[in-house]
């Protein structure tokens, strides 16, 4: 059965796609809470116009990711901060103050798109994740020096 996605589900497909899926997926699971419309004769040539708008803009979208992950791949931040015992930092670096690093370069991203892989507590040179996308994730390097 074919349908048109309203919203994005994980692990189907992402709005304004169409798709198929089960029969008894879509009528117990999709249209009740409406988060797709099937696909009929009457209705496929709208929804199939849509869906490739929907397309065209999210290429543009991917574009400027991609921009934007050459950008962010390329930075490199140092950070100057108090330290004890020589190399341990008092408070950790946290992903917010990431993301205001990123700002003041002009690259908007949300603290939850900072991922790192353990807490940054003490001196030395750190691979930054930035999630912009499940397929686009650069990394910047951040680089932890005493004060």
């Amino acid at each position: 059965m074919k349908v048109y996605l309203l919203k994005d589900i994980e692990n189907v497909g992402i709005s304004g796609e169409i798709i198929n899926v089960k029969e008894g997926y879509a009528a117990n699971f999709l249209f009740p809470k409406k988060l797709a419309i099937e696909i009929t004769k009457a209705n496929h040539d709208f929804y199939a116009k849509k869906a490739k708008t929907i397309e065209n803009r999210k290429e543009a979208i991917s574009e400027k990711s991609s921009m934007l992950s050459e950008k962010i791949k390329s930075l490199k931040f140092t950070i100057k901060r108090k330290m004890h015992d020589g190399d341990k930092l008092y408070a950790s670096i946290s992903p917010s103050e990431i993301a205001d690093l990123l700002a003041a370069e002009s690259i908007k991203v949300a603290k939850n798109q900072i991922i790192l892989d353990k807490p940054i507590k003490t001196q030395g040179t750190f691979e930054i994740t930035v999630k912009l996308s499940n397929q686009l994730q650069p990394k910047l390097t951040l680089k932890v020096v005493p004060e």
